[in-house]
């Protein structure tokens, strides 16, 4: 027995919308979950203290300080080298051996486990260059991981310029990096927003590769060569070593926090541009 096609739309679109639906309740859940827990521990004091005690007593401020550092200097340094190696990938050459070899790197190095990058960093920053468990060190390692997811956004977004306005600059004179400089990047900038949001997301989310690098002091950094703790490891210690679920929940609903007011700031921002742009 044959099956209309009309209620086979009708069953394929409600299956998708069940699959949706059970997307997002999971994620409601989790945060509403950890948000319950976390939001009674927030105080000013939580925020503006230092931890006592192991973590048990004060607050997270020099945490808090030391996550912000360690981002800053991974996303200084991969946005450049991505979005660089984005346009040097879709303007300044042909498709190729070159190109397929970059992107195959890039999609391995996108596939490493987080652990593995902070081997490396261990053995490369920290021992063999003498950066120590460092800010600097753990930037270093987390602008190696969210390289490619930088790459690949900001490739395809390039890409997704269409043809005829580089046409059209090029007829009017403009040269190849006038074009890409005004026509191109502005076009291609939300897809790049993108990118740097999901880069800035996993170095603030990250664990391993921190937990290797940038060591686990709990004062507060005061030059890029300090040892810090980021939030996701001080989140990490606490439950591990049973100190305080508290101050881990209360840690984790500001880790939460801070993620979702920077993907709504941004993505914001990329509808702004997307509307200016139109």
């Amino acid at each position: 027995m044959r099956i209309p096609a009309a209620a086979t739309q009708r069953l394929v679109t409600a299956l998708l919308w069940l699959v949706a639906l059970c997307t997002v309740g999971i994620l409601v859940f989790i945060v509403w979950h950890v948000l319950r827990q976390g939001i009674p521990v927030i105080t000013w004091q939580f925020l503006s203290d230092s931890p006592r005690n192991m973590g048990r007593e004060g607050g997270i401020f020099p945490i808090i300080v030391g996550t912000v550092y360690v981002t800053l200097v991974a996303v200084l340094i991969a946005a450049p080298l991505g979005v660089g190696s984005a346009v040097f990938l879709t303007e300044y050459t042909r498709e190729g051996r070159l190109t397929r070899l970059i992107r195959f790197g890039a999609d391995c190095l996108a596939g490493i486990p987080s652990i593995i990058y902070g081997l490396f960093g261990f053995v490369f920053f920290v021992i063999y260059l003498r950066l120590g468990w460092s800010i600097l060190s753990g930037g270093l390692t987390l602008a190696l991981m969210i390289l490619p997811t930088i790459i690949r956004t900001s490739e395809e977004a390039i890409r997704a310029v269409p043809d005829q306005l580089r046409e059209v600059a090029y007829g009017l004179g403009s040269a190849k990096s006038q074009t890409v400089a005004t026509v191109v990047l502005p076009q291609a900038l939300p897809g790049i927003v993108t990118g740097l949001v999901l880069g800035i997301g996993r170095s603030i989310s990250e664990t391993a590769a921190v937990m290797l690098t940038a060591g686990a002091s709990l004062r507060l950094p005061t030059s890029p060569f300090d040892s810090a703790r980021t939030m996701s490891y001080h989140f990490y210690i606490l439950v591990r070593e049973g100190i305080s679920m508290d101050m881990a929940y209360g840690t984790a609903a500001i880790l939460i926090i801070v993620i979702l007011v920077i993907n709504f700031v941004a993505y914001s921002l990329m509808h702004h541009l997307m509307a200016r742009t139109k």
